[in-house]
């Protein structure tokens, strides 16, 4: 018989797993959902648990991460996943889910560069600690093929590997003079506090207008950023101070957006910002099981 509690106990690592698979928060809670009801649905309990919800979400995301692919070919601009945005609710799951290093905007577009089977195989064993033996179960190949998978992703994600994670106060540092240069179109201030080397991603699934490729350099992404606020005015830089992926972001509504800057060494290094509607549309989760 199903244990509700036990599975709660799983639900922020599930969540984890799906999400680092996919890169959509629909689609991690859609596969959570579905591990619940394969749980319930037995007649006596996995020997473990953990191990046995992670392969069936592994498994689920896998093919929703194979159906899509045909889709983000098509995809207009760049494509960045779903922001997790959270706040201070105490029993919002997503919370212990953001802790994480691996959930941040950077690291997350790190894993765009992999392949579908080199993805599940390196978030199963490499952030989760699945063994190789069960993640060739979800991939459906031999266990030799699986860790050919996880180290071909390990060399790729080592090859383009994001910062880690800047303090709290540093992060807040960086976007208060970050704001402040923006609200004075003040381009010296701005480059002083972007990275020579930053890049700026813009999401806006052909539904909005956002920038085509990604902008590389501190000169011109100051200067599209400047262009921006010349086009769209103070609205622009109205919003709110939040959590993105663990990291802080602003949530605007001129044109609506969620963006997050990823900081290194007291400098942005990168700009993302989701712009596509249908992903900053929903930014509470759905409860499974017991909620």
């Amino acid at each position: 018989m199903a244990d509700p509690a036990a599975f709660e106990e799983h639900r922020p690592h599930l969540l984890r797993a799906g999400y680092r698979i996919t890169g959509r928060l629909a689609d991690a809670e859609d596969a959570v959902q579905e591990a619940w009801l394969r749980y319930a649905a037995r007649q006596t309990a996995p020997d473990d648990l953990r191990a046995w919800l992670t392969t069936v979400v592994g498994r689920l995301c896998l093919d929703r991460l194979r159906s899509s692919a045909a889709r983000r070919e098509r995809y207009a601009g760049p494509w960045l996943p779903e922001p997790i945005v959270t706040g201070d609710d105490p029993d919002d799951p997503l919370l212990a889910v953001v802790r994480h290093e691996d959930v941040r905007m950077a690291a997350m577009v790190v894993l765009e560069r992999l392949t579908a089977p080199q993805r599940v195989a390196f978030v199963l064993h490499e952030a989760l600690a699945l063994p190789y033996g069960e993640i060739a179960g979800v991939l459906d190949c031999p266990e030799a093929t699986a860790r050919q998978h996880a180290a071909r992703a390990r060399r790729i994600v080592e090859g383009t590997p994001a910062p880690a994670r800047a303090r709290t106060g540093e992060q807040q540092e960086v976007l208060a003079a970050f704001a402040d240069a923006m609200a004075r179109a003040d381009l010296p201030a701005l480059l002083a506090v972007l990275h020579p080397d930053v890049v700026l991603v813009n999401d806006g699934g052909g539904e909005v207008a956002a920038a085509r490729r990604p902008v590389h350099g501190a000169d011109k992404v100051a200067r599209l950023l400047l262009g921006l606020l010349a086009r769209y005015g103070p609205g622009m830089l109205r919003g709110e101070v939040v959590s993105v992926n663990g990291e802080l972001g602003l949530v605007t509504g001129d044109p609506a957006a969620v963006t997050v800057l990823s900081v290194d060494g007291g400098r942005v290094v990168g700009v993302y910002g989701v712009l596509n509607p249908a992903k900053i549309a929903r930014r509470t989760p759905r409860r499974t099981p017991g909620r």
